[in-house]
């Protein structure tokens, strides 16, 4: 999970997408990174207080820099923005460009069939990630791809974030749960 700060956004979808994964989640090393991160600052306390409010554990959050090595070592790199994304991807262009979306981007192209019939949740995932990649170009971009910075916005707006992120990961663990 990426966002730009690492300490609103990506933090909280990481957090939420672990929790959401319930037994599968020893399968999967979700891990989040800032494209402007400083290393080692905590999680945003609003966006710690909504997290825990949607059933994640937001202890011990601390932001970590997006690296082309993290992007290198992963199967899936999800952006809150196409910013986010399209960094990851100037990182490493060869390994990313199949592997990376928005987060509501990839929640958008997932289709359940791609991995019909194959019961485990990473070998799910990795036919959900290469079925929304031959999407991607096909279905066009929705306007509504991104989640907008809440950092230091009203409560409202942190709040309307949230949900944003907690819409997409509930149906990305949908899909890889099967």
């Amino acid at each position: 999970m990426v966002c730009t700060g690492n300490l609103h956004r990506s933090p909280l979808a990481e957090r939420l997408l672990t929790a959401r994964l319930g037994s599968s989640r020893g399968m999967f090393r979700v891990t989040s990174a800032g494209t402007a991160a400083r290393p080692g600052d905590p999680m945003d306390p609003v966006a710690a207080a909504l997290l825990a409010e949607l059933g994640g554990d937001p202890h011990g959050a601390v932001a970590s820099r997006l690296t082309a090595e993290l992007v290198e070592n992963a199967d899936l790199v999800l952006g809150a923005t196409t910013e986010h994304r399209d960094a990851a991807v100037r990182l490493s262009p060869v390994w990313a460009l199949r592997r990376t979306f928005t987060l509501r981007e990839f929640a958008r192209l997932l289709r359940a069939d791609d991995a019909a019939g194959v019961a485990g949740p990473a070998d799910r995932t990795a036919l959900l990630v290469r079925g929304a990649s031959a999407r991607r170009g096909a279905e066009g971009r929705a306007e509504d791809d991104d989640v907008a910075d809440p950092y230091g916005a009203p409560d409202q707006v942190a709040r309307s974030c949230a949900g944003r992120i907690a819409e997409s990961v509930e149906r990305i663990v949908e899909a890889v749960r099967g």
